[in-house]
């Protein structure tokens, strides 16, 4: 005959306690804690400007989710990155290869973003060199300074 004995079933219930508390561990860290002590709650990005024009080149610290930092327009920059995303696609990604896209020059003007959105590392850059490339920056705005028709030879 088949016996079941305490000991066996003690231990099983036991695991599985202790799997739930550490799971219960891991989803309850605060996002704060995470990111270091001190660190506002939130998404972080860094967006440094190149050969915009007076007044708009620089480096700008972002905090989303609330929107903090030093950007002109925290809260519009945040707006529209969180407007942009997808689940499953990413909001900085690069014009895609192969795209076909206008031959026209949107200034000389650059921009690097840094840092962490939506728990996922980023590191993207932008410039102005063609159709596709001007629509992925204005698609950016107020993240992005706002060139409009700026075009310099």
């Amino acid at each position: 005959m088949f016996q079941v004995t305490r000991t066996p079933a003690a231990r099983l219930l036991g695991a599985a306690a202790l799997s739930a508390a550490a799971l219960a561990s891991v989803c309850a860290v605060p996002s704060a804690a995470a990111a270091g002590p001190g660190a506002p709650d939130g998404d972080h990005l860094t967006v440094t400007v190149r050969d915009a024009g007076p007044g708009m080149d620089g480096t700008y610290e972002l905090y989303c989710h609330p929107a903090a930092g030093d950007h002109p327009d925290a809260a519009g920059a945040c707006s529209v990155v969180d407007g942009d995303t997808r689940w499953g696609q990413e909001v900085f990604a690069p014009v895609p290869e192969g795209s076909v896209c206008t031959m026209q020059y949107g200034g000389p003007a650059t921009a690097h973003v840094t840092g962490t959105w939506a728990g996922r590392p980023v590191d993207a850059t932008y410039d102005r060199r063609d159709g596709c490339e001007i629509s992925r920056w204005d698609r950016m705005v107020p993240l992005l300074p706002d060139l409009g028709n700026q075009a310099r030879p």
